[in-house]
């Protein structure tokens, strides 16, 4: 049985939709300050295998976890959406600015370190080494006049190089 047509009911619930993860700022700083502790606190291991005086051992050897923003909220309980949308929120993003710049510090550090894996930490920081490419004539010649040979016809470029030539 449905609920009567114009009823009210709605008006007695003595709250509407579900409290909020982080009622202040302050409040979610100290929850990325826990994730930063628990990255440090839980590094990855690496089993290696050596001689020691003739006997195999075998070592684990502690390795940098890298802080990502996806362990942020994976840590904080929130969606990676519920993150953007505090990144436009006025009183939440100087907190999110923060916390991603100790973030990308934190890999961009271990990388140059070698502490982390060089390639990976370039690509998801967005890094990249960048190489000018230019095509020339054998002589150079296209290059010295400023010709941009992408958007000539096959016609015209035909007849530069046989004026090359």
């Amino acid at each position: 049985m449905s609920a009567p047509k114009g009823n009210q009911f709605w008006k007695a619930r003595t709250k509407h939709g579900r409290d909020k993860i982080f009622a202040s700022a302050d409040l979610l700083w100290e929850a990325c300050l826990e994730y930063f502790q628990w990255v440090e606190d839980h590094p990855l291991f690496e089993y290696k295998s050596y001689l020691f005086k003739g006997v195999p051992v075998q070592d684990q050897i502690p390795k940098m976890r890298a802080m990502t923003i996806q362990g942020l909220c994976l840590f904080l309980d929130v969606e990676d959406r519920t993150w953007r949308e505090w990144r436009i929120n006025e009183d939440f993003y100087p907190v999110i600015a923060r916390a991603e710049k100790v973030i990308y510090m934190q890999k961009f550090a271990g990388a140059a370190a070698d502490m982390l894996n060089a390639n990976i930490i370039a690509r998801d920081l967005g890094l990249k080494d960048t190489a000018a490419h230019e095509h020339t004539s054998p002589d150079g010649s296209l290059a010295h006049k400023g010709i941009d040979c992408s958007k000539l016809s096959t016609e015209a470029l035909t007849e530069i190089l046989r004026v090359a030539d």
